[in-house]
């Protein structure tokens, strides 16, 4: 192994020990005595085969697993909307293979994509872990020996798994959907939102270009927060290989379903291979959900969701660790917003099968971790395809396009896509994939906002057209739930395009997408928390170095030390925000994954 990766993942379990023998602990004893079907009471059992007609007799006879099925599906939302007929199907292949299947439970699935720029992205982190309820509540019965977890965008897969790991003494599979088809190039479409953002397009002419890019069902293609979950499925080895970026309605996505579904009655209780989430989501799987992510470049948002999951299975991981592996681990992807690729033309190259055998290879993955679909890692670095219906795997080749995928004796960066910053402003986090090295530095007067619509006004009124930071606060957790602030990116790039030099600094999120302009973001502590981000004025000279990993008002230490935090803006109401008034309150620091239900289960 990379001796800085070993470090890491030594320190990441040396802090779990006590967190994740306990929670250990509570699968197997979970494992032992929780509510089992045989135990159920007759009455308990009927309620439960009442909706089944074709499998009641398999059920009542219990002689094979019976899978819970927990869905992300609604056709609000393109990825998801590709799960319409996969519990249908999925009860086929069930039956195949002697078992059972049943929708356990539906989950919220939100689009940030639908909401950002307005109040209902301020119930978009939240929605995370409502997701974590809802699995909670979908496993509650003690009827299912598995689950199939289906979900793939941004808060949906972490909520997922933050509810299916209460549940670790239970084998279950992530199942994704997979990226739509190429439409208008991503880049082409930032280009024309630039333009809009000047006032040089027109309403339609935004509109036409946004539908020609997200045009049909599937994830969006984009290496934003969803196709980063995807990554992040298969090296810590919770899909079938192979599956992450494979297009709904193909035959192979189709098999590849299917084969998760027989898989999963292998690795249940009453199999020859018993391989529980708890056991596979481990402290390796851990870091290396960290190393995919800093190896291709993917979301910022995963500094708030592998902290997150983690903490659900006991394991404790932080910033700092995020950090070191930064300076060890290669950027070998390109993906959109970080290169002009999308992710199909990513998967073209090579995709996650070439990623995970060359990681592997250099030392940076972790091979030895207990995977679904029976084996180790080194299995993922295999790409599926099909002889007539017949699945198979072949090891995966030399990348098909070094513009896109590189080796990681050769890659784009020989450091990840993420820098840690530390100072008098408090602690934050800037991904500095995508932005050009002559900008890791910005130092300029700040401009200080508490609501991004104010920003926007402001730009259009010119009072932005000199070099600045951009200072948004009271945007954290505790304060609003924490909403993207994608909106900004148009008009910080409009700024940083007529040559002035820009930063952002917040105490909110930036999109998945976050790209060519520096951000500092999950500003931590937040303002409403008392963090000095809440002491910035207007005119006060600030520095963000990711070279350095700084980030500092440059203002007389003793004036900074005097100065009061700012009066924090009213509790917004409207949009249903109102009613996440208990999560807001409970929520815990950027760090520890900004989670309401973590925190209040002290996990």
């Amino acid at each position: 192994m990379n001796p800085i990766v070993s470090a890491v993942t030594d320190r990441v379990i040396e802090r779990s020990r006590p967190s994740r023998g306990a929670y250990l602990a509570l699968i197997e004893r979970e494992a032992a005595t929780a509510i089992r079907r045989p135990n159920l009471g007759c009455a308990n059992l009927a309620h439960a085969y009442a909706g089944t007609d074709e499998d009641r007799d398999a059920m009542k006879a219990d002689g094979g697993m019976n899978i819970g099925i927990v869905t992300a599906y609604n056709d609000m939302l393109s990825a998801h909307a590709v799960y319409y007929r996969y519990p249908e199907l999925m009860k086929l292949w069930a039956r195949e293979v002697g078992a059972t299947a049943q929708v356990a439970g539906g989950v919220p699935a939100m689009c940030d994509g639908v909401t950002q720029g307005y109040p209902g992205m301020e119930l978009s982190l939240f929605s995370r872990d409502t997701i974590a309820l809802s699995t909670a509540i979908a496993l509650s019965h003690g009827t299912f020996e598995g689950a199939a977890l289906l979900g793939i965008c941004d808060k949906i897969v972490p909520g997922l798994l933050m509810g299916a790991l209460r549940f670790g003494h239970l084998p279950m599979i992530l199942i994704p959907g997979g990226p739509m088809p190429t439409g208008l190039p991503n880049k082409a479409k930032a280009a024309v939102r630039e333009r809009y953002a000047e006032g040089l397009a027109e309403r339609e002419e935004l509109l036409d270009a946004e539908i020609a890019a997200y045009h049909t069902k599937g994830t969006c293609t984009f290496y934003g927060t969803a196709n980063t979950n995807q990554m992040m499925m298969e090296v810590m080895g919770l899909h079938m290989p192979g599956a992450a970026f494979v297009n709904p309605g193909t035959k192979l996505r189709q098999q590849l379903t299917r084969a998760a579904v027989h898989t999963l009655a292998r690795i249940g209780a009453r199999g020859d291979d018993y391989r529980p989430l708890g056991h596979c989501v481990d402290e390796k799987a851990i870091v290396n959900a960290a190393v995919g992510l800093l190896a291709t470049g993917g979301s910022t948002n995963h500094l708030l969701h592998v902290p997150a999951i983690a903490r659900a299975a006991g394991i404790v991981i932080d910033w700092d660790d995020f950090d070191h592996l930064s300076r060890a681990v290669p950027l070998i992807a390109r993906v959109y917003p970080n290169g002009s690729a999308d992710v199909n033309a990513f998967e073209a190259a090579g995709g996650m099968p070439y990623v995970i055998r060359e990681l592997i290879g250099s030392g940076h993955l972790h091979a030895d971790i207990p995977t679904v679909a029976g084996g180790d890692l080194s299995a993922y670095g295999y790409a599926p395809s099909l002889q007539g219906d017949t699945l198979s795997w072949a090891e995966a080749g030399e990348t098909g396009d070094d513009t896109i995928l590189r080796p990681p004796s050769a890659p784009f960066s020989h450091d990840g896509g993420m820098r840690i910053l530390a100072g008098n402003i408090g602690r934050a986090c800037i991904k500095v994939s995508a932005v050009e090295r002559e900008r890791w530095t910005i130092e300029a007067p700040a401009r200080v906002f508490t609501d991004q619509l104010d920003v926007l006004e402001a730009f259009k009124a010119g009072e932005l057209e000199r070099d600045v930071v951009v200072v948004v606060r009271f945007q954290g957790p505790r304060a609003n739930g924490m909403p993207e602030l994608h909106k900004l990116t148009p008009p910080l790039g409009v700024l940083q395009n007529r040559g002035f030099k820009v930063a952002l600094v917040t105490d909110g999120r930036m999109s998945g997408a976050s790209g060519k302009v520096p951000c500092a973001i999950h500003c931590s502590p937040e303002a409403l928390l008392d963090g000095a981000i809440g002491k910035i004025r207007d005119g006060d000279l600030i520095r963000v170095n990711a070279a350095a990993g700084t980030l500092e008002a440059l203002v007389d230490a003793d004036e900074w030390a005097a100065r009061p935090i700012a009066a924090a803006p009213p509790p917004a109401v409207g949009m249903g925000r109102e009613l996440f008034a208990m999560f807001r309150g409970l929520a815990d620091e950027a760090e520890k994954g900004a989670s309401a239900v973590l925190a209040a289960a002290m996990l």
